[in-house]
């Protein structure tokens, strides 16, 4: 794989490069490329207008069909763009979800009447949503889903709970996957539905995280309701809609994540001069492992994007998944023993987190959403190595 710009891919990045020379100013740049995950409460409203400058720009929903909106842009382009976003330390993005995961399943899945009624306000950063995909019961197993909905006349009725969902305080809507058919088991009898989270029968929980902050979120749905055009694919074909939903997820954005983790070992590698810890022959050689480790993420990263072709995720991105989330819990871990005694004191004003206490706490949950090391390492094993399904319990 040739990992130099083309010409083309050089006018292109040269064009990204002044888009953003000329719009991260003011507010924008103040942020510092603060407000992704971890940090999500941070600067949202500021966030939610550079959403408004990317739409006026064109430089959002890049991947999408031209048709839809998008720019039609090739992976290569993406690659370039998400590369450019992390490399001038853009704000987070506060409409990941809608862009980046329903927008494209809509594009693949939704009907023509969906697609013109939510595509448009995705574009245009002015409808927020949240994945209601985890359940208590059903956290990295999926199709273990008891969220059920009942249709009523024109209208889907909606009991249960989701957990773990990020950003549900700030969403619009949220796409659910409930159990449409109640004699049904496992992944068959699943339905994805188009849900408002503005109306009485859906309330939300914040959950407090060691970060003190609360990205995530339980919700309830107590005789929630939705439109019954708004399932997503056909009624009991959920599991196959849901599935296509997290490959998006497992895509070109990590390469967008992968500078900014860059930037982070950077960091580390400057407080250990300041500390005066460069010397320590233990951390030279952990911060050495973390940059090598670093760039394979990287190779492998590109290596399985070339072989991406519609929304069908490869058993082998449970490794890309498996591979980044130990990673930055590791980094977590080497900025405190850079720090030493200072990283347990926080601020005393305002006893706010640093950048590296916030990375090692958040990182935590890094290793289990989107699918826990555990469950990734059994889908490794049984569909890339070929190895016996994990033992089941005996009843």
């Amino acid at each position: 794989m040739d990992l130099r710009d083309g010409p083309e891919d050089v006018a292109f990045r040269a064009e990204v490069r002044r888009f953003f020379e000329q719009h991260m100013v003011g507010e924008f740049a103040e942020l510092g490329g603060r407000g992704g995950s971890g940090d999500e409460s941070f600067g949202f409203e500021v966030r939610l207008r550079w959403e408004k400058v990317l739409a006026e720009g064109g430089w959002n929903c890049l991947g999408w069909p031209t048709e839809f909106g998008g720019r039609g842009a090739t992976v290569a382009e993406q690659i370039i763009y998400n590369e450019e976003y992390a490399r001038c330390a853009a704000p987070g993005r506060a409409s990941i979800l809608g862009e980046g995961l329903i927008g494209p399943t809509l594009i693949h899945y939704g009907t023509p009447a969906q697609q013109a009624r939510f595509l448009p306000p995705i574009r245009a950063g002015t409808e927020l949503w949240c994945q209601g995909y985890s359940e208590p019961d059903a956290g990295s197993d999926l199709a273990n889903v008891k969220t059920r909905a009942v249709l009523d006349g024109d209208e889907w009725v909606i009991t249960g709970q989701k957990v773990w969902t990020s950003l549900a305080h700030q969403s619009d809507w949220c796409f659910v996957v409930c159990r449409t058919d109640p004699d049904s088991a496992r992944h068959k009898g699943l339905s994805y539905l188009l849900v408002p989270m503005d109306q009485p029968g859906i309330a939300v929980r914040p959950i407090t995280q060691l970060t003190r902050t609360s990205e995530f979120n339980e919700v309830f749905f107590d005789g929630a309701r939705t439109h019954r055009d708004h399932v997503v694919g056909a009624v009991g074909d959920g599991w196959r809609v849901a599935l296509a939903t997290l490959a998006f997820e497992r895509g070109i954005a990590l390469l967008g994540y992968q500078l900014g983790f860059a930037r982070e070992l950077a960091r580390l590698v400057e407080l250990a001069r300041q500390h005066g810890r460069a010397g320590d022959p233990v951390l030279r050689q952990r911060l050495a492992r973390a940059h090598g480790e670093l760039t394979i993420m990287r190779l492998n990263t590109l290596r399985s994007l070339s072989g991406v072709d519609g929304p069908v995720a490869p058993p082998e991105a449970s490794i890309a998944k498996l591979y980044w989330g130990s990673w930055h819990r590791r980094l977590g871990e080497l900025a405190l023993d850079v720090l030493g005694p200072a990283a347990t004191i926080l601020d005393p004003g305002d006893y706010a987190l640093n950048a590296q206490q916030r990375t090692f706490l958040f990182s935590r949950s890094e290793t289990i959403y989107g699918g826990s090391n555990q469950i990734q390492r059994n889908i490794i094993g049984e569909r890339v190595l070929g190895l016996p399904p994990e033992p089941k319990g005996v009843a």
